[in-house]
């Protein structure tokens, strides 16, 4: 037996109320509602974070009367939040004000049109046709595809932990002729960009709808067609602004698990995950504290999870062997507070890139920064005037670049790349003379990005969905190497944006629940 196997063994001796601790590494979303949800099905739980904040990259920057949110901006399904909540038999009204946006996006274009896409269905297709003739109908027909996409999504994938086609089908049980019409309706083999374009003509009407896969970091026209779904899984609620950014749905998560008896170690960087007999064993942590454990959550990056945190294993070697996995793309983030705000923005925004081709390409093929990208703005002032000073705004920039490159040196590329980012606001989106209102600025480069959450390459949304076949799934939930090792965040099933990411969590915890590891009866009470 090794050292480190021995040191656990004695700790499991000595303090015998551990063996039931489940151990969550990472505080991020998932991993705070992975939390909740045990705790409130009777589980003591301990929650490892590196950093001294919880959230994971839904963190806050202030500065000079400036308030940032940021990682993500956009909540859609806020339902998925409320059955994390009813879990505990709490309502999610009581622990966070949620206001919605509509229209929900804003589209500047090089030629100067600007579009609105709104949940109303009438009012979007009504503007496309205005600019595009006959392509309001076809708005019309790309969401009804989307939404029979978004139902077979809700059958097949989310809910329950998923790592492949074979695990959506029951193939001794319920499948039937139902089942194989709705399997041939997931237009396997068909792209993003390939649904879109069937039904809309005009690059930019059909630009605006491919963005939605940017939510989950990925090329349109190498994603598979059933992540059409999310633009119907955001049409279903629409978008939601939490008061005090999304910030707040951290910091209600963990309101609501120190309620339930979690605990959460701020500092806490686990180096390893120890494994014995095919089951995680213990966990050790950077300060040379091991930690028995009856079960492991790990809300880490799922790549970076075995690469790092089991090297040399078996478990680390069957998941390398499975599949290769690539990041998705990551991002520059400019963070200006402005002391005026441009009342041509909404609270979202985009100012597309004049070519998407080309900025795909040089994301997704060359691994090079889009000369022309697309800008996502994040304007909240009018929303919360308390995000920045009077009259102030506090403007939130998110540009897509490559994952990280060996020879990609942000400190060197960032000066140049900030000039190309607010010419292009200045010229197609009427942001004149910006520079000379920045008050106060930051930002985050992919390198800071892969230093500071610990992410594959500094992606951001985990692993790209890339593959018309295979490209919707990410590592399952359930780990099929260590017997009581479970995944959650954006690098595993059902993949990034805020609702899946919460919806991972879920997963994770009701797998946990429901495989057994962890006896009932030996559940610490709270």
């Amino acid at each position: 037996m090794t050292q480190a196997g021995t040191s656990a063994q004695l700790l499991e001796t000595r303090n015998p109320q551990h063996k039931q601790l489940i151990a969550i590494i990472g505080a991020g979303l998932a991993g705070l509602a992975s939390a909740c949800v045990l705790a409130a099905r009777g589980y003591q739980v301990t929650v490892f974070e590196a950093n001294s904040w919880t959230g994971g990259k839904a963190a806050q920057l202030t500065a000079h009367g400036y308030r940032f949110d940021m990682g993500p901006t956009i909540l859609i399904q806020p339902k998925v939040l409320r059955k994390i909540f009813s879990e505990a038999g709490r309502r999610l009204e009581d622990y966070l004000d949620l206001l919605p946006l509509e229209p929900q996006w804003r589209c500047f274009y090089e030629d100067g049109v600007v579009l609105e896409l709104a949940k109303d269905e009438a009012a979007t297709a009504a503007q496309i046709e205005t600019i595009a003739p006959g392509n309001g109908e076809g708005y019309r027909k790309f969401l009804e595809v989307s939404r029979q996409l978004h139902r077979i999504s809700n059958d097949f994938f989310f809910w329950r932990p998923v790592g492949g086609m074979l695990d959506t089908l029951d193939l001794k049980g319920s499948f039937n002729l139902n089942t194989l019409r709705d399997v041939l309706n997931m237009r396997l083999g068909s792209s993003v960009s390939g649904v879109i374009q069937k039904h809309v003509s005009d690059r930019r009407a059909a630009q605006m709808l491919e963005h939605f896969v940017q939510y989950v970091g990925s090329a349109p026209d190498q994603s598979p067609a059933i992540l059409c779904a999310i633009g119907a899984m955001q049409m279903e609620e629409g978008i939601w602004y939490p008061l005090g950014g999304t910030r707040a749905v951290p910091q209600a998560l963990r309101k609501l698990g120190e309620e339930l008896g979690v605990t959460y170690r701020a500092n806490a960087k686990v180096d390893r995950i120890i494994s014995r007999d095919g089951k995680a064993a213990a966990i050790a942590l950077h300060s040379g504290e091991q930690v028995a454990v009856a079960a492991v959550i790990s809300n880490a990056d799922a790549v970076r999870t075995h690469r790092e945190l089991l090297p040399g294993t078996a478990a680390a070697e069957n998941f390398a062997s499975r599949r290769k996995y690539e990041p998705s793309c990551s991002g520059v983030v400019l963070y200006l507070g402005l002391d005026r705000r441009y009342p041509q923005l909404l609270h979202h925004n985009f100012v597309f890139s004049h070519t998407p081709e080309e900025e795909f390409d040089f994301i997704y093929r060359k691994g090079e920064p889009a000369p022309d990208p697309t800008c996502y703005l994040c304007a909240p002032a009018a929303t919360e005037s308390a995000v920045a000073p009077p009259d102030g705004e506090a403007l939130y920039i998110l540009v897509h670049t490559p994952y990280l490159r060996p020879h990609h040196d942000w400190k060197k590329m960032l000066p140049a790349y900030r000039e190309v980012i607010l010419d292009k606001l200045e010229r197609n989106a009427g942001l004149k003379d910006i520079r000379r209102h920045i008050k106060f600025e930051a930002h985050l480069t992919p390198q800071d990005i892969h230093d500071r959450y610990r992410v594959l390459n500094g992606a951001i949304y985990g692993i790209a969905s890339h593959g018309k076949l295979q490209g919707g799934f990410k590592p399952s939930n359930v780990s099929p190497d260590l017997k009581n090792l479970f995944l959650a965040g954006g690098a595993a099933h059902p993949g990034p944006g805020m609702p899946m990411v919460l919806m991972s969590g879920w997963i994770a915890a009701d797998a946990l629940d429901n495989s057994g590891v962890v006896e009932k009866s030996n559940v610490a009470a709270l």
